[in-house]
């Protein structure tokens, strides 16, 4: 969240444990680091007053939502398959804007609701930081995501969200959350390839020189931000 605060963006590709909360955890998530990358952030970073979660995980994201329950500073934004885990009726008290989508919703749809909603929230109160949980268990063929989108729908989503933290002004933290087939390490290494590529992320905004990801085990993506974009050099 630092990071995020002093560069303007950061990505995280181990976290977002969203059904974990401050007390309790589930669903494969076994600590709270959303709400602890946020209560960080108000408590010790100066200028963080106001937080929004934009959480496009496959799944409801209810231990951040129950942990922020009757914090007005946390704005939650949650899109997901209304039909699978977790179902929580009381977290999802929490969320103020709520997006539920049906069995094998396809890309036109998702992206156009997503684009709606992300703007229509980031225009009804301007955050000082975003979070952005963006699960590719949505992805077509997931077992547990139930959703339809394309490999290149993801990458465009991701593009989508970025795009309007950028254009605003607000530092964004994306953490990578769920997805259960091999190929989304490929799909997420892509796209942030592409959000460099849109100038979204990278040497405009005084990234370091050089980073590493390391994607899902033995995936490996690298990169270095060069002095010029088409000596760029991507994964290995």
């Amino acid at each position: 969240g630092k990071l995020a605060m002093d560069r303007g963006w950061a990505i995280n590709v181990g976290g977002g444990f969203h059904h974990c909360s401050s007390d309790k955890g589930g669903g494969f998530c076994a600590y709270a680091d959303i709400t602890l990358a946020i209560k960080f952030l108000f408590e010790r970073v100066e200028g963080v007053a106001r937080a929004t979660i934009i959480d496009l995980d496959a799944h409801q994201g209810n231990g951040h939502e129950r942990d922020f329950l009757e914090d007005r500073r946390v704005y939650i934004m949650d899109v997901y398959n209304r039909h699978i885990y977790p179902g929580d009726g009381y977290a999802k008290r929490a969320i103020k804007r709520k997006v539920e989508l049906e069995w094998g919703t396809e890309d036109m749809e998702y992206l156009q609701k997503v684009e709606l909603h992300s703007e229509g929230a980031l225009n009804e109160i301007r955050p000082d930081i975003i979070i952005y949980n963006a699960g590719t268990d949505i992805l077509d063929g997931d077992p547990l995501g139930g959703l339809a989108i394309s490999p290149q729908g993801i990458i465009k989503r991701d593009e989508i969200i970025f795009r309007a933290a950028r254009r605003r002004g607000i530092p964004i933290l994306m953490v990578t959350s769920g997805g259960y087939q091999k190929k989304t390490a490929r799909i997420i290494a892509d796209s942030i390839l592409n959000l460099h590529r849109q100038g979204l992320i990278g040497e405009e905004h005084r990234i370091s020189k050089s980073i590493q990801f390391i994607l899902y085990g033995k995936e490996h993506f690298s990169f270095c931000v060069p002095q010029k974009k088409d000596n760029f050099m991507g994964l290995e």
